[in-house]
């Protein structure tokens, strides 16, 4: 195939691959501050836009559930834009109220397309509102917070801390339901939970990935893994299942081609 944003690569590093949740549309973002789209035909991909945000490079940009709207958040800002592609405009969200935070990076969308989670530091999660964007509630784990999952059915929250370990949510009453020790690992990374809420993939800097399945998780203190996938060498930055739960897909950013597929 041929590159999918051959008709404009970025500048610089790309923060954010993402394909449209219902149409042939792919979309780059990344530290050259801007968000690119893509018509993906196989045969020669044409960009459909790009928009340029001023001083702003982008650590992680996402669709909304709709594929209505972009949201961006920077590399070193406390704001973040909202790219509305029905009417065109970039809309800034300069202050959350409720929200102090140095600057936003992280965040997550809930699969039903409500909430939008913020990751703060100091191991606070901010729980807003996808429609208003303004906050709803707040969460906090023990230590740092360093990546979080919604379930499929988004009733719950799955927060990995630095320390290893993972707490359970309630969306709708903020309380931490359940926390687990993620085995082995000095350091959280990254996490996903499977689309048929089956499993659970807990990713840390050891390369090691344990795999859970999520009624043992919400049982017990030290669940025992289904599987441990040591093939990465360096971090595990990134795990996600495919829709139809078969495959799981572990990579590190540190070292290249560092991508398997379980």
């Amino acid at each position: 195939c041929l590159p999918a944003n051959q008709e404009r690569f970025a500048n610089g590093k790309l923060a954010t691959v993402q394909f449209h949740p219902s149409a042939q549309v792919v979309m780059t973002a990344g530290h050259d501050r801007s968000v690119s789209l893509f018509q993906v035909d196989g045969i020669r991909n044409p960009r459909i836009q790009s928009i340029y945000l001023e001083s702003f490079p982008i650590y992680k940009a996402c669709f909304s559930v709709d594929g209505e709207q972009v949201i961006a958040t920077g590399t070193h800002h406390k704001m973040f834009f909202v790219y509305d592609m029905m009417s065109g405009s970039i809309i800034p969200i300069e202050k959350v109220r409720g929200v102090e935070e140095r600057f936003l990076r992280n965040f997550e969308v809930s699969p039903d397309g409500s909430f939008m989670l913020l990751t703060g530091t100091s191991g606070y999660l901010h729980l807003l509102s996808m429609k208003t964007k303004e906050l709803i509630g707040i969460m906090k784990v023990n230590g740092r917070c360093t990546a979080s999952a919604f379930t499929p059915d988004s009733s719950k929250i799955y927060s990995y801390s630095k320390e290893g370990e993972v707490f359970v949510w309630d969306v709708r009453s903020r309380k931490c339901l359940h926390k687990f020790e993620d085995e082995g690992s000095l350091e959280g990374k990254c996490i996903a939970v499977s689309k048929n809420n089956q499993y659970v993939a807990c990713g840390s800097a050891s390369g090691v990935v344990n795999l859970y399945t999520t009624d043992v998780c919400l049982k017990e203190n030290r669940p025992k893994p289904v599987k441990a996938i040591m093939n990465l060498v360096t971090s595990a930055t990134c795990v996600t299942f495919n829709p139809t739960t078969e495959i799981l897909a572990v990579a590190s950013h540190e070292t290249d081609e560092a991508v398997k597929l379980v």
